[in-house]
């Protein structure tokens, strides 16, 4: 792992001092056995302690790691056959969402998610996973293909939000967004969707309607940014920290307000630390939702999608 994050460094220091240890056992006599047994006991409970009470921005940080696993490594260990479709049949491609079909286990299935780079020249060409209004529109486009064709859609969240630019704006933006909440809302196919690294604002909403909605546990779903909330409500970005301890963005947050459905847990450290054991995890959450989805009338799905939403927001005042 290259990237570092800074509560981690306790950690990876005590890493290479057992690592240090094991390479002087190699080379000498010396038996440091109980001295490694003994810092190895200790790292454990380090990791446990550390990753196991992560603070909101801390969780943040683990959403925005640079190695974390993108749509397109999921998509690798979940489905076979998968081929990607582009553009929206008015502008052109935005390459920060892929969509495609693929198979799920025989069954076929439409997938559309963000897609950020692992690098500085494919960020600039995925414009850093923030999609444009014909990003949108290709997703839309192949969402009612997947209607058609009776696939389920399986939606892929991962995106700081929509691309803010000019250009943006003077395609549609704003429209390209509330067309696909609408649609999404009366898609008459089966709609599972998974955050699986940053869900920020419209941008992640206008992949987010479905019927089962699920978060990885250090993964992060806003209106807007602890940058952008600190510097509206405090005229202070540096308050990041503060204001994604106030937001309610984390999994686990989310989860008790019942904005989702459940959490998917992640290896100790994030996902980024064990790519096949988190595509496991998402993979069981998607089969067992499709199963239950599947046995839908077509009557009955849209009717728990509308529950679903309706009951989102509603609480009980609790008189003294």
């Amino acid at each position: 792992m290259k990237h570092v994050l800074e509560f981690e460094r306790p950690i990876v220091h005590l890493k290479e001092k057992i690592a240090e240890l094991k390479e002087i056992t190699k080379d000498s006599e010396i038996d440091l056995d109980n001295e490694i047994k003994t810092l190895e006991r200790k790292l454990a409970c380090l990791e446990d302690d550390v990753y196991g009470h992560l603070k909101p921005w801390e969780r943040v940080q683990v959403a925005r790691h640079p190695e974390r696993p993108t749509t397109l490594d999921y998509i690798k260990y979940l489905f076979t056959d998968f081929m990607e479709f582009h553009g929206d049949r008015r502008f052109g491609d935005d390459a920060a969402i892929v969509t495609g079909i693929a198979f799920y286990k025989d069954r076929p299935v439409t997938i559309i998610g963000h897609q950020r780079g692992k690098n500085t020249k494919e960020n600039i060409r995925r414009n850093f996973g923030m999609p444009h209004p014909e990003g949108y529109r290709k997703a839309l486009r192949h969402m009612k293909q997947a209607e058609k064709f009776n696939r389920p859609v399986i939606c892929f969240i991962d995106t700081k939000g929509a691309d803010p630019g000019k250009g943006s704006e003077e395609r549609g933006q704003s429209e390209a967004i509330a067309r696909n909440l609408m649609e999404m809302g009366g898609l008459k196919v089966p709609i599972i969707c998974i955050v699986i690294g940053e869900g920020g604002s419209g941008g992640a909403l206008a992949l987010g309607v479905g019927d089962k909605i699920y978060m990885l546990e250090n993964s992060t779903y806003s209106v807007i940014s602890p940058e952008g909330a600190a510097a509206l409500l405090w005229k202070d970005a540096n308050l990041a920290q503060r204001a994604a301890e106030t937001m309610k963005i984390t999994a686990h947050d989310l989860k008790e307000l019942a904005v989702i459905d459940e959490i998917i847990p992640e290896p100790k450290g994030g996902a980024h630390r064990h790519i096949e054991e988190q595509a496991k995890a998402i993979d069981q959450v998607i089969e067992s939702s499709l199963k239950e989805l599947q046995s839908l009338s077509v009557e009955e799905l849209l009717e728990k999608r509308w529950e679903k939403y309706k009951t989102i927001g509603d609480y009980d005042i609790k008189e003294d």
